[in-house]
């Protein structure tokens, strides 16, 4: 009889071995250890691959390609692009109008070369060089700013800027995408720029210099091609105000506009 009582209890050994390796995987995954060795899916996570996160990507983006109209109509535009990977950037920026005073000149030229870099989980830190090229004087500022996703989702710019004789400035912009379906949209937008200093060469004046708003309804054929209509406010103040209004302009203009928003 002790026969079958031993293959018994090895049967009944085997059977618990299976049970007892699982439970001490399953220990091991739940204090933290995942139990694979290099040859074991190629030492991959549990779940496969992990996401790389070093690829280079590009992207480019024109907000405003507009023809703001009104008794002297003119062409406003502003567009970023940036190429890097999750972790590192190099993000240019350039803004501009043409013929704003009727007078066939580019000007408001704003153009920056910036190294980005995130600070949270939606915000990038931004460092790197602006320089305000068009048909006025010439000037190169240090730049240091944010850039991300506020609370409420309103895309957020906030940057500060030095130059030359204790020059500083400082501009914000910001943003919001208002989904009225899943084609049209419409967008609130406003900028404001501040001086440290008066600047002749540039015909602003110190303090805050302008604020720029706009309203634009835009309908998205596709991601990368959104024609738009709006309407577009600029108040011009201070210092500034008083250069236009000695150039024959006035301080403040209400125009509607209409558009191209390029995505690429």
């Amino acid at each position: 009889m002790r026969a079958p009582a031993t293959f018994s209890l090895a049967v009944s050994l085997l059977a618990l071995a299976p049970s007892a390796a699982f439970a001490q995987s399953v220990t091991g995954l739940l204090n933290g250890g995942t139990r694979l060795g290099p040859d074991t899916l190629q030492g991959a996570a549990p779940y496969g691959n992990p996401i790389r996160d070093d690829r280079v990507y590009a992207h480019a983006f024109l907000d405003q390609f507009e023809g703001r109209l009104g008794s002297e109509s003119y062409f406003r535009y502003d567009g970023q692009a940036w190429i890097g990977d999750d972790y590192n950037k190099l993000w240019l920026k350039s803004e501009g109008r043409y013929n704003a005073d009727n007078r066939g000149r580019f000007s408001d030229g704003d153009h920056e070369a910036l190294y980005a870099r995130p600070i949270s989980t939606y915000f990038d830190m931004q460092v790197g060089v602006r320089s305000d090229i068009d048909s006025l004087r010439n000037r190169t500022w240090a730049a240091f700013g944010i850039q991300g996703l506020a609370i409420g989702f309103w895309n957020l710019e906030l940057t500060g800027y030095a130059s030359d004789n204790g020059r500083f400035a400082f501009r914000g912009n910001a943003s919001y995408d208002l989904y009225l379906t899943q084609r049209l949209i419409l967008q609130p937008q406003i900028e404001m720029n501040a001086y440290s200093k008066a600047d002749r060469g540039r015909e602003l004046g110190s303090g805050v210099s302008d604020i720029d708003m706009g309203l634009r309804l835009r309908y998205e054929f596709t991601r990368e091609i959104a024609p738009y209509v709006g309407l577009s406010y600029q108040q011009f103040l201070g210092g500034t105000a008083d250069y236009r209004r000695r150039s024959g302009e006035g301080s403040g203009d209400l125009r509607a506009l209409a558009g191209l928003r390029l995505w690429y």
